[in-house]
């Protein structure tokens, strides 16, 4: 009797074993989630309690590259490869382009953001209606218009910067991994959150130059030109950075207009 109990148990068993096995296969596994990658205290913003510092002098992550058209343009990169991967989509009905991106700063030796991006050689001449969708986003986040060497995380460049909260700056790095440099301009005297209509930026020879039209003016250079060279073929286009190592936010351009030769603004 005892011997008939024992058998019938373990039998019970088994099938028990069996039955949750089989629902352990059939059931879906959640895909393993990666950890959060670490951001490093020099890449957070600054705060009444932390100072933004450069990266170590060392520091690199390769870009990453897509080399597929979107509107104008004949590709998108993640520069400096933020912690969260961006985007950029074209809508043809709008004619919009939206950017997506991370990305601790562009400034210092090394930038992180999104950037689309059409190879040119000779004079430039590029300008883009630019805003913030969420007008919530940190104010330090930046919408651009660049001019830069390459695709590398450290290229030689210059940009025209829109703020989140209205500024607009000149910067340029004229050697690779040199620290930026930046001519700013704060409308108003304060940061008190005026954004200029129009930006755009032309490039004539070796000299730099940005435009603003701030209410629907025609385009004016705001403040001098600087000297950057830049051997044939650079990259031109739009990007965006939050500021935010590990955060998305949004910009939109519209009415973009790229033209191979100087004095095209408008």
């Amino acid at each position: 009797m005892k011997n008939h109990f024992n058998r019938r148990t373990a039998s019970i068993a088994g099938r028990a074993l069996l039955v949750f096995l089989a629902l352990l296969l059939a059931s879906p596994l959640a895909p393993a989630q990666a950890p959060a990658a670490a951001v490093p205290d020099w890449a957070l913003p600054g705060s009444p309690t932390h100072v933004q510092i450069p990266p170590p002098a060392d520091f690199h992550r390769l870009s990453r590259n897509f080399e597929a058209p979107v509107g104008i343009f004949d590709g998108q990169s993640d520069i400096g490869a933020a912690l969260v991967e961006g985007s950029g989509s074209y809508d043809a009905v709008t004619r919009r382009y939206t950017v997506r991106s991370a990305g601790y700063n562009i400034w210092y030796q090394r930038d992180e953001f999104r950037f689309m991006w059409k190879r040119m050689s000779g004079d430039v001449s590029l300008a883009a209606d630019a805003s913030f969708p969420d007008a919530e986003g940190y104010g330090d986040r930046k919408a651009v218009l660049v001019v830069r060497q390459s695709l590398d995380d450290d290229a030689k460049e210059a940009m025209i910067g829109e703020h989140g909260v209205g500024m607009i700056h000149l910067a340029w790095r004229d050697e690779r991994g040199a620290q930026m440099k930046d001519m700013t301009y704060r409308f108003g005297g304060m940061l008190n959150g005026v954004h200029a209509k129009r930006i755009g930026i032309e490039k004539k020879g070796d000299s730099i130059a940005i435009f603003v039209s701030l209410t629907g003016e025609p385009m004016h250079q705001l403040g001098p030109q600087v000297t950057l060279h830049l051997d044939g073929p650079f990259y031109v286009g739009i990007g965006f950075c939050s500021h935010l190592p590990a955060t998305l936010d949004t910009a939109e351009f519209s009415n973009v207009k790229l033209n191979a030769a100087a004095g095209k603004l408008q």
